[in-house]
């Protein structure tokens, strides 16, 4: 332990030099095995791969593959200084190749010698997780924004990747507190760090609607004026929302939008009175409580306002999935809950969507095809989960999101100043030391489609908040989505943990030091 700590130490410490009569230490690279998620297999060997001024990065002709070289470039050259042209000409540098082979959509293969380092893959996805894998084999410093000192090695061998599982989600309240795209931009790039593939939005809740909608506009412009505790809110045009689309899939995610129904709908109500039963509009809310709002299930205004929202949302939206929640709706009884579920599922069918919904989707008929997001507690009743069980056996994919586990809003401690608390306290050991294939008894291990981490924000309103939560959980979760079961260990895997922390600083990320992880700086 005492000399991996030590080479982890060395690492951090890549390209500095030392003062006075003490001879400079011999930098070291980063072995190929520590990086987060864990490969599926690495064979070390052979002498280091160099990054210098005259290294060029190499892809072949084809727009896809150019768009990652130009992303790695633009990670590499603030921090060494160099010009690394990207070209299609030439030998050796770092070279990024589209070709058949055994990878699938998303995985990739390492290739480092003296004379390059070349990252194989079958599609750019691929490409762009095998550039991830690079990033955490250079020193830390590679992160900064001012050129640094170096070296920049890269250890030999080879990498072989793929992912266990196709979804390997995080999802983002920005309903319960209003982030902008900026902000929202800069979580993404944390997700794609660790190899995420799908954007989660929760684009409404009780405390604020956040999606324009031309049909009914007052849900945007009225709905979403407020936030928890009184805030200004916000809401995004249709043009930031596909900004955010864009540069997720930019970074090779999926954005999954998500209108929460029949119940979270407080600001949809009190934007419409005539969309209440009653005929009344409530008062924006700007508390946390949840279940006292519903949709009026026996409204044919309902559907046709699902509709429109559906249409609308779904048109601007490229990806397979759109989420319509269905959680806590406390105050919809259970057989208008069914009623409304059998009537809104056909119409994200119609526009070309596959449903995605919170486990409480099982308790009516899920569509053929739908995913339910699982985000029960280790104490969630057996009879729920018989329930989520048998949808599964039926045909209905799971995403593994356990509140105890994988919500990144509840606090790691008692002193935990952030967060909340109800489904318990969850220490980093916590999040990631479980199976999601196993997790839930009586499901057939082929129905878990993955994982997803949810990051809520009722006490969350500013960027390094959502950082200060997700870190050093969420690598954790990435991991448990991308990497073989076998590889699967909380010993080594925490002092792997650890070798990120400078990687976060030169970052600019706030993280919770956990006294679980033996963190070396």
């Amino acid at each position: 332990m005492t000399r991996l700590l030590g080479s982890l130490l060395l690492v951090a410490a890549a390209g500095a030099f030392t003062v006075g009569a003490a001879p400079a230490q011999k930098a070291e690279p980063v072995p190929l095995d520590r990086v987060i998620p864990a490969p599926s297999s690495v064979d070390p060997g052979g002498s280091p791969y160099r990054i210098t001024p005259g290294t060029r990065i190499r892809v072949d002709g084809s727009r896809e593959a150019r768009g990652v070289g130009d992303y790695l470039a633009g990670v590499l050259r603030p921090s060494t200084g160099y010009r690394l042209p990207v070209t299609s000409h030439g030998d050796g540098g770092i070279r990024l190749r589209l070709a058949k082979g055994p990878y699938g959509d998303e995985g990739y293969r390492l290739d480092s010698g003296r004379s390059g380092v070349t990252i194989t893959a079958a599609k750019p996805a691929g490409l762009f997780h095998g550039v991830q894998t690079l990033r955490q084999l250079l020193p830390a410093a590679v992160e900064k924004k001012t050129a640094q000192p170096g070296p920049w090695l890269v250890a030999g061998g080879t990498v072989k990747d793929t992912p266990r599982y196709g979804w390997r989600g995080a999802m983002l309240d920005v309903s319960r507190h209003f982030f902008t795209v900026d902000e929202v931009k800069g979580y993404i790039d944390r997700l794609a760090l660790y190899k995420l593939n799908k954007l989660h939005l929760h684009l409404s809740d009780d405390q604020g609607w956040r999606i324009a909608i031309d049909s009914w506009p007052r849900l945007a412009t009225y709905g979403g004026s407020t936030e928890v505790g009184g805030g200004p809110g916000g809401y995004y045009t249709k043009a930031d929302y596909q900004e955010i689309v864009r540069y997720a899939a930019s970074r090779h995610l999926e954005v999954v939008p998500e209108i929460d129904m029949p119940g979270h709908t407080n600001a949809a109500l009190a934007s419409y009175a005539e969309l209440n039963c009653d005929g009344v509009a409530p008062p924006l809310y700007t508390g946390t409580s949840v279940g006292f709002s519903s949709l009026c299930v026996d409204k044919d205004l309902t559907y046709d306002f699902v509709d429109d929202v559906v249409r609308e949302l779904a048109a601007l939206t490229p990806g397979r999935y759109l989420h319509i929640g269905g959680d806590e709706a406390h105050s919809t009884p259970h057989e208008d809950y069914v009623k409304f579920m059998d009537r809104v599922q056909p119409i994200v069918a119609k526009y070309g969507k596959t449903v995605v919904g919170w486990h409480q989707l099982t308790g009516a008929v899920p569509a053929k095809g739908a995913l339910a997001q699982y985000w029960g507690l280790d104490g969630t009743s057996a009879a729920e989960k018989a329930q989520v069980a048998q949808a599964a056996q039926n045909g209905t994919g799971l995403i593994i999101s356990p509140a105890d586990r994988t919500y990144l809003d509840m606090k790691y401690t008692k002193d935990t100043e952030l967060g909340l608390s109800w489904a318990g306290y969850v220490e980093v050991q916590r999040s990631y030391d479980w199976d999601p294939g196993a997790y839930l008894p009586g499901v057939p291990a082929s129905a878990v489609r993955g994982v997803e981490a949810p990051l809520w924000a009722e006490t969350l309103s500013e960027p390094d908040q959502l950082e200060y939560m997700a870190f050093p959980r969420l690598p954790g979760v990435a991991e448990l989505g991308w990497s073989p079961a076998a590889t699967h260990d909380w010993d080594t895997y925490k002092v792997r943990l650890a070798g990120q922390a400078p990687r976060w600083e030169a970052l600019g990320i706030d993280y919770y030091r956990s006294p679980q992880v033996p963190w070396t700086n």
